[in-house]
């Protein structure tokens, strides 16, 4: 064998050891709502690998913890989802049969977006009788950007901890983001100026972020408290209320169950529109915002 046949295969040799050592390296992220996943994504490019437990099809609230959830999280170097007790019925399950230690509460890989920002709608009574309220706060944190400009410089600092080794990096990701994230807020802020003070019903008490954002006037919500199915009594007394307060819009989301917002948009004349509350497959944070604006300016009064 020649001499420049040897130096071929020993630096072919290298360069797959190198790819070997960088793929093995990435920083495998659990997120439990596709948001994370995408914004992780962001932050850490091909520095990371990312997994999202949850789709846009599926109430997060109510998820079942599957083996292959178990498997996905032992593996996990960080842990990225909501928190304030979102995930409280199947995310305490899958940490504690996983064993693993990287991504348990107190440690670096555990990462709760919601404990980062101010929360809306904190209880300030406890009681069984109210439905599902949420203890700390409304969770929904994803759907106001800027408390997604929050979470992010969070997270970025969090992956650098973890993977301390390509700072720099994440620090770059960072900055990129961050300027995409604010142009995008400006156009966001002019494309829905009409939109402010629109009158809305909407199904569950998750969208007091983008209400608030959007500045929103939510009058009513078809379940009559949080968590208990529309009943035709509280329908019908909707239906009342709408004659005497004019309303512009009825939200529900994508994973919900449709009928109640139909009949009422039916019975008045309203639209309804689905509105995804996560990301899709294979779309950004930007392209799943531009969408979301788009769907009620398209189906607003």
């Amino acid at each position: 064998m020649n001499t420049k046949k040897i130096l071929f295969i020993v630096i072919f040799s290298i360069l797959i050891a190198i790819h070997t050592a960088y793929a093995a390296a990435k920083i495998n992220v659990f997120a439990c709502e596709p948001e994370w996943a995408a914004l992780s994504k962001e932050l850490g490019g091909s520095l990371v690998s990312t997994f999202s437990a949850t789709n846009v099809g599926q109430d997060p609230h109510y998820i079942q913890a599957r083996p292959s959830l178990i498997a996905k999280i032992r593996k996990a170097d960080l842990l990225v989802c909501s928190g304030a007790g979102l995930e409280t019925g199947w995310l305490p399950v899958l940490l504690r049969k996983s064993a693993n230690s990287k991504v348990q509460p107190g440690q670096k890989g555990y990462f709760m977006a919601t404990d980062t920002v101010k929360l809306l709608d904190k209880p300030t009574v406890l009681d069984r009788s109210m439905g599902d309220i949420h203890a700390a706060g409304n969770p929904h944190i994803q759907l106001d950007p800027r408390r997604i400009k929050i979470v992010v410089k969070k997270l970025s600092q969090r992956l650098q901890q973890i993977d301390p080794q390509y700072s720099k990096e994440y620090a770059e990701k960072l900055a990129n983001f961050k300027t995409r994230w604010d142009q995008a807020m400006k156009r966001w802020k002019e494309e829905t100026r009409e939109l402010q003070g629109k009158a809305i019903i909407v199904h569950h008490n998750s969208w007091v972020y983008l209400q608030q954002w959007l500045k929103l006037n939510k009058v009513a919500e078809l379940e009559p408290k949080p968590g208990v199915p529309p009943s035709s009594s509280h329908l019908s007394a909707l239906l009342k209320q709408v004659k005497k307060t004019p309303v512009d819009l009825i939200i529900y989301s994508s994973y919900q169950d449709p009928k109640a917002a139909l009949w009422l948009s039916e019975k008045t004349g309203i639209k309804a529109v689905a509105i995804p509350s996560t990301v899709n497959e294979n779309e950004s944070l930007f392209q799943w915002m531009d969408h979301v604006i788009q769907l009620i300016k398209d189906n607003s009064k």
